[in-house]
């Protein structure tokens, strides 16, 4: 499935906000209130007093009932332990690489005007387009509006997706959409790239001149927005995003973090080389060493245009795969597999346990959920170097078991 990793990996632009904005219950309209029939008559009074019109909030009347199954979807969600390399040979087939040179090819005209105004190219663009949908063919099948009001309902994250309600209701009123053809995925996300109502309402543009803004059915409208989307996320025109590399053996694996970035030419001096062994231009331009799989598995150099990736979704393994697709579609070779036989993830269980000691010894980890994420990976390269083990930031069987024991 082509939306596997928002799905899977839940993070889009709001992820990291999402607990913050959850204050008091008392200030939170949802469950807690009352039934959600008094709740929808307060909400739409509100939506009334923001200046949605009566038209747009009768539309979409019929699709404000509140539906069970969308909560237990959100309140059951899970981490599946996939490594990267398990999860970009499912998301990147052969197929996907060959039609999204084709459909860069196809929408040439509309993908170097983009470049042009946004700076962002072609295969960063098509990359997120291929992987949220399938480059259109699977956008999803629940009534997002339906979704919105059901979630909004629910007390875990009632204010993001109140906001996104309000905003689905104000792309009716401005004509981007009619109700009964919002269908996307069982969060509310809209579009042949996905976007939540509140994005769609602000970073869509209309590209093909028609006066609608429609990420369902307009390639021309999806990449604009996209494109312009990817700018307010901070992407940076004319700058790389992501290179393959090969790493020594004695490499100071303590400087593989997100957190540290070294000229090229000091990368350089460590060892760190082309995938073919040519040496790395020996220039100031910034980058750090991500190593998804530690240091056995695929080296990358990232730039700062890597941290969009993070920010249109927070999984680590979503957006190293995305980046790495778009320079596959840039023109780069297959990627090594790495320097030998990269160590299983942790399964959920032992992810949970390692986190539950790290916070114990006074690592942040972002939560304890099984999700190890970059909190999590920066709390184990401080402990595998307090143990004396090389720092890869990876977490580990060999981890978990010397945490264990205590040494």
């Amino acid at each position: 499935m082509s939306r596997l990793g928002k799905h899977l990996y839940i993070g889009f632009v709001f992820a990291a906000a999402l607990t913050a904005a959850t204050s008091a219950s008392a200030a939170t309209d949802c469950r807690t209130s009352g039934s959600f029939e008094s709740w929808l008559a307060r909400f739409k009074a509100e939506a009334a007093s923001q200046g949605i019109s009566k038209s747009a909030i009768d539309a979409a009347s019929p699709y404000l009932v509140y539906d069970q199954r969308i909560v237990n979807i959100d309140r059951g969600q899970r981490i599946f332990a996939q490594s990267f390399l398990e999860f970009s040979g499912k998301m990147l087939p052969p197929y996907r690489l060959q039609q999204g040179v084709a459909e860069i090819r196809k929408y040439q005209a509309v993908f170097d005007r983009a470049e042009k105004q946004y700076g962002v190219p072609a295969a960063v663009i098509t990359a997120f387009w291929g992987l949220e949908s399938d480059f259109g063919s699977n956008m999803g099948k629940d009534q997002a509006i339906r979704s919105l009001v059901s979630l909004a309902y629910d007390c875990r994250r009632a204010e993001m997706f109140r906001g996104h309600l309000f905003d689905a209701l104000r792309l009716i009123e401005r004509g981007d959409l009619r109700p009964a053809e919002m269908l996307g995925s069982w969060a509310g996300e809209l579009g042949q790239t996905q976007m939540m109502p509140s994005e769609y309402i602000k970073y869509a543009v209309d590209y093909d001149g028609d006066g609608r803004r429609n990420l369902l059915r307009s390639v021309p409208d999806v990449i604009g927005s996209s494109a312009n989307y990817l700018v307010s996320l901070g992407w940076k025109r004319g700058e790389p995003w992501m290179r393959e590399v090969r790493v020594p053996e004695n490499m100071p694996w303590e400087q593989a973090d997100l957190s540290i970035q070294h000229p090229l030419q000091k990368w350089a001096e460590w060892g760190v080389a082309l995938p073919d062994g040519r040496p790395l231009p020996h220039d100031n331009l910034k980058a750090s060493l991500l190593l998804p799989m530690g240091r056995f598995g695929p080296a990358f150099l990232v730039f700062d245009n890597f941290q969009v990736y993070l920010k249109w979704n927070s999984s680590l393994v979503y957006s190293t795969t995305a980046a790495y697709y778009a320079t596959r579609l840039a023109g780069a070779p297959p990627m090594r597999r790495g320097n030998g036989t990269p160590p299983p993830p942790l399964p959920l269980a032992q992810a949970r346990e390692l986190q539950q000691l790290l916070t114990r010894a006074g690592y942040d980890v972002g939560g304890i959920d099984g999700k190890l994420g970059l909190s999590s990976r920066q709390a184990t390269r401080a402990m595998q170097i307090r143990l004396g083990l090389p720092a890869d930031s990876y977490p580990t069987v060999e981890l978990l078991a010397r945490m264990r024991a205590g040494r």
